[in-house]
């Protein structure tokens, strides 16, 4: 097999694609062929170090492909089954060794492609709309990078849940994509200033909801954006770590703030299936439309990562081994 070896943290040029034998499965285990693999922020944070791992290690925790091994006790998953992941070990790889507790079915009419597009970003929106700020018709909704992989995800699915989704983004092409996404509103923040544009369209309201991935560069406004009883759910940090803030700031209009993390929502395997379930039913039915904005080779993972950091990309990478 081949896999992407991290041996140190550093820029792109430490993601080295390597020879290593083919691993067998070992108690509850799964020995899965891959057929595309996602590129996430994570493993971006995880490479520079940011978030450690102990070294050597294999890279990725995103994708989809055909089991081919199981262990002997293993009951969820079989020989010849699709199935998609989002907390596996390695999936920068030809092949990855899954606790089968974790993988999902891919129904009949979604590509492999496609799940491993949507395992991290549309379970994410789907938990963080529908459990961590419940989304209801009539709501205002923020969402920043509306036009990336995630943000195309929270469009879609609060704007199904009945939302008015408003989207900032930072050209008018991907404004473009947004609208299509469901955003009845964008705001090219290159150009905008996006709290006052956000207190323009809800005429000095704010919005219900934040949905955050941006971190540093859009906290504070993105709290000033809230109505009295507002939510900002912050979920990652593609411009740097938020500071410590002064917890009174948030008695002003009794805001609240979380920072999830979708894996702790599906850590149980029943909640895994429904969420799993729900999103790749969605992409069946043709009501959540999934946009791989490009694919690369193993061998070009830093390329990848290159891509994603520059926040210069409209929708998902995908690795494909």
């Amino acid at each position: 097999m081949k896999a992407i070896i991290l041996h140190e943290h550093g820029g792109p040029e430490v993601l080295k694609l390597e020879e290593r034998p083919t691993p067998e499965p070992g108690p509850g285990q799964a020995l899965v062929q891959i057929a595309a693999a996602g590129v996430n922020f994570i493993e971006i944070y995880q490479r520079e170090g940011r978030y450690k791992l102990p070294l050597p290690c294999g890279i990725g925790g995103e994708g989809a492909g055909t089991v081919m091994a199981v262990a002997p006790d293993v009951t969820e998953v079989k020989p010849g089954d699709r199935v998609a992941w989002l907390d596996g070990s390695g999936s920068y790889a030809t092949h990855a060794v899954v606790p089968a507790a974790r993988l999902a079915p891919v129904p009949d009419g979604v590509a492999l492609e496609q799940a491993a597009a949507v395992m991290v970003q549309g379970l994410t929106a789907d938990v963080f709309t529908g459990r961590t700020y419940a989304v209801k018709p009539g709501d205002r909704v923020l969402v920043h990078a509306a036009a990336g992989g995630a943000g195309r995800m929270f469009c879609q699915i609060a704007a199904m849940r009945g939302a008015t989704v408003i989207g900032t983004v930072s050209s008018e092409a991907k404004a473009r994509v947004a609208h299509e996404a469901g955003a009845s509103e964008t705001i090219i923040y290159t150009k905008e200033d996006f709290e006052a544009e956000v207190k323009r369209i809800t005429g000095g309201q704010g919005v219900n909801v934040v949905y955050d991935s941006v971190g540093k560069d859009t906290f504070d406004k993105s709290l000033a954006c809230l109505a009295p009883l507002g939510h900002l759910v912050l979920f990652g940090q593609s411009s740097g770590f938020v500071p410590p803030f002064e917890i009174q700031r948030l008695a002003a209009r009794s805001l609240t703030l979380t920072r999830p993390r979708v894996f702790d929502y599906v850590a149980k395997r029943e909640e895994l299936l429904r969420h799993a379930g729900q999103v790749l039913g969605w992409i069946a039915e043709g009501r959540l439309r999934v946009l791989v904005d490009r694919t690369y080779p193993l061998e070009q993972a830093a390329e990848a990562h290159i891509a994603l950091a520059s926040r210069q990309t409209t929708g998902k990478l995908l690795l494909i081994p």
